[in-house]
């Protein structure tokens, strides 16, 4: 696996990842309208590029392939970390954490937060993240539920 910096010929390769890692998830925890609120059909290509133009994500590459991608705001803020369905469970979301936490050292962030799906929650917990609120967001008249939460790095940055 190898961790990049986004390159804008990848756009539509994220994009793909994005709707398909969301439409991939157990109907047993989000029902087929709640993952069409989350990433609608058809994917929106213009506005994905325009995102991904500012966010500027990490990218990890297996074998040529997106396998996952991570934001990281200059506020601390994790905007996105989504795995493609061939890779989750090998390592991928974990290895651009750790890239993301050295990156967040180096520019001397002292808080990482995000609004973490259902899913995600465990995920962030693990790393020592906690849950400040619960909160809903609309999109298309559905309710998504989400968690702010967010981790303290120490005074020096010691990670």
């Amino acid at each position: 696996m190898d961790i990049q910096s986004y390159l804008s010929k990848r756009a539509k390769e994220i994009a793909d990842l994005f709707y398909q890692s969301v439409h991939a998830i157990d109907s047993s925890v989000y029902s087929p309208e709640l993952k069409d609120a989350w990433a609608p059909t058809p994917v929106n290509y213009e506005r994905w590029i325009k995102r991904l133009n500012e966010k500027k994500p990490f990218l990890a590459v297996i074998e040529n392939r997106v396998a996952g991608f991570i934001e990281l705001e200059a506020d601390g803020h994790i905007d996105c970390v989504y795995t493609h369905p061939d890779f989750q469970g090998k390592g991928v979301a974990s290895t651009l954490y750790e890239h993301l936490l050295k990156e967040a050292k180096s520019k001397n962030i002292n808080r990482l937060y995000v609004e973490a799906s259902l899913i995600a929650r465990s995920f962030f917990e693990h790393r020592g993240f906690s849950v400040i609120k619960q909160s809903k967001v609309q999109r298309s008249g559905i309710y998504l539920v989400n968690f702010l939460m967010e981790k303290h790095l120490s005074p020096n940055n010691q990670i």
